[in-house]
């Protein structure tokens, strides 16, 4: 089993980042591809996280970056965009063409999280079977919608590797997992098609790039094509159980931990309380889809 969490060259073409979403470490991963003196960074991270990530270019020398490739338009993903370019210099924006107007109007897609978020301009829009040319490393763009309308993936079929952003799941050790139903505009039927179109990838792969986090390879990328559809509909089920009983976000929490994930060590009965925040936007999302009535 091979899971990679730690900063640094992850294969031959591309470096991991962590973002210390919160300030926390192992909650997002941030991506540099790097071929023949280009590079392109995936996601941005928060504001608050970018001197750390300036750091880590420099470190690693990833700078400058050429291009910065966005999964899709969630705050934790793109805020991070501005303060980036003062501090390391202009660089090409791509996004899914189904992002542009969220990255436009960024309050549409991120208010109901409660975290503000600059207007992104001038994306470079992109559509399924485009093809990002990086020094001529060729990089495929997949839509990957249901977490999000506007969330693509990136196969890099050299290194046998897909960039999938939140798309599929957020899985940040063995023992610490959660379902990524969130809000505003989750769509199940959406993510079922992209369950299946991973699948039907997996000839081209032997490892997954999570933003929420790590790369999970060979035995453990097969663990994560196994479980991920089983994982989303297994915690919806009980959530929405657990609503009806009590909408408590604290009583939803607790059941959560001690069901599905007791045996974390990144979120323990100590620290639970970090927990209900993403808990919360979790019910948040099924009562945007009508799960939750």
């Amino acid at each position: 089993m091979v899971f990679i969490d730690t900063e640094g060259k992850v294969n031959e073409n591309t470096f991991l980042i962590d973002a210390m979403l919160f300030s926390l470490p192992h909650q997002l991963s941030l991506y540099v591809i790097e071929n023949k003196g280009e590079r392109m960074l995936i996601d941005t991270g928060s504001t608050l996280a970018t001197p750390k990530i300036v750091r880590k270019l420099k470190e690693f020398n990833l700078l400058p970056i050429h291009k910065l490739f966005l999964t899709h338009s969630h705050w934790d993903h793109t805020q991070g965009c501005e303060r980036l370019k003062k501090k390391i210099g202009d660089f090409e924006t791509l996004a899914s063409e189904k992002a542009i107007d969220n990255l436009k109007y960024p309050g549409r897609i991120n208010d109901v999280f409660g975290y503000r978020v600059k207007p992104i301009e001038n994306a470079t829009p992109l559509k399924e079977g485009d093809t990002i040319d990086l020094g001529g490393l060729e990089l495929e763009v997949f839509n990957f919608f249901g977490h999000t309308q506007d969330s693509i993936a990136l196969l890099d079929r050299k290194n046998s590797n897909i960039f999938v952003g939140d798309a599929i799941i957020s899985m940040k050790d063995h023992e610490t997992f959660n379902p990524i139903f969130m809000p505003p505009v989750y769509n199940e039927s959406e993510l079922l098609k992209t369950f299946q179109k991973l699948r039907n990838l997996k000839k081209d792969l032997n490892s997954i790039s999570l933003a929420h986090f790590g790369v999970w390879k060979d035995d453990d990328f097969d663990l994560i094509l196994e479980k991920m559809e089983e994982i989303h509909l297994k915690t919806k089920k009980a959530m929405i159980e657990w609503y009806g009983e009590n909408p408590d976000i604290g009583y939803i929490t607790r059941k959560y931990h001690e069901t599905f994930i007791p045996n974390s060590t990144m979120i323990t009965k100590a620290n639970i309380l970090d927990l209900e925040l993403p808990i919360a936007w979790l019910i948040e999302g099924l009562k945007i889809s009508d799960s939750l009535k």
